[in-house]
């Protein structure tokens, strides 16, 4: 079994942050240690014994270019400093930080998630809570369905810069941007899948510190209020919350900081 721990809470406005992380309870089946040769035979015995092996392959495919691909970013951030990899490297973080914090939290919904577990000031409402939810799930398959097309149709042009003596930096971002909208989408589909799952009428229990747990182990949909997380809040400002408290959230939830901060002025 697989839980996401999600973190909801307003952060300017009507800007709200959903951030979090995957708790795994069981490990899964990992494409990192794969070569063509076992690809290509997963990809056999997938089309003989898979009663639908086209998304399978799909995604076994993904899986195995997304893990060729962390394996090149990795190499280029132990590039020695100065040489062509490590500017490239300096210009790869700098257009993910364009990348939207919805993108990045929706992305990290798996499909081996089983259910969610989700920490939300104690002054919210839940029905509140969980329309919000609803509402970045259900846009978010809209939108990198939208995006992910986009991005497929521009590989084949990028594509045809490779003749050039230089590194194909935007079939690569091209690349990249095609399977993270791809991972959003599957995110944003799972998590619209746990919520409608989820009975209306779920009592989301009493409120709680963090580290705590309800009894409701079994439901896909776990609310759970938080007074600390509230208490956090309240410092705030009329503009939002400062970075200073940003930040005590993040250390006292387990968040990162700056995929936080990007909520503040973020319009999705």
């Amino acid at each position: 079994m697989m839980r996401a721990r999600l973190v909801v809470f307003p952060i300017r406005g009507r800007n709200w942050c959903f951030s979090g992380s995957i708790d795994h309870s069981a490990s899964s089946e990992s494409t990192s240690a794969f070569t063509l040769k076992d690809l290509w035979k997963t990809i056999s015995a997938n089309a003989k014994s898979n009663p639908n092996p086209l998304n399978a392959n799909a995604e076994l495919l993904i899986d195995f270019v997304s893990n060729k691909m962390n394996k090149a970013w990795i190499g280029l951030e132990k590039a020695p400093e100065g040489s062509l990899k490590n500017k490239l490297h300096g210009l790869g973080l700098r257009l993910l930080t364009r990348v939207k914090p919805s993108e990045l939290f929706l992305k990290s919904i798996s499909k081996e998630v089983t259910n969610v577990q989700v920490t939300y000031p104690s002054s919210l409402d839940a029905r509140l809570v969980r329309r919000r939810l609803r509402h970045i799930a259900l846009r978010g398959t809209i939108i990198h369905k939208k995006y992910f097309y986009g991005s497929v149709s521009l590989l084949p042009l990028t594509s045809a810069l490779s003749v050039l003596p230089l590194p194909n930096v935007p079939f690569f971002w091209v690349l990249f941007r095609t399977y993270s909208h791809w991972r959003a989408l599957k995110g944003s589909e799972k998590l619209l899948q746990l919520v409608s799952d989820c009975p209306q009428t779920q009592n989301p229990g009493v409120p709680n510190v963090k580290g705590s747990e309800t009894k409701q182990d079994n439901s896909p949909w776990v609310l759970q209020p938080s007074k600390e997380l509230e208490e956090l809040i309240r410092r705030g400002g009329n503009d939002g919350l400062s970075k200073c408290v940003v930040s005590d959230i993040c250390k006292a939830f387990g968040l990162n900081v700056n995929d936080v901060l990007k909520y503040r002025n973020s319009l999705y």
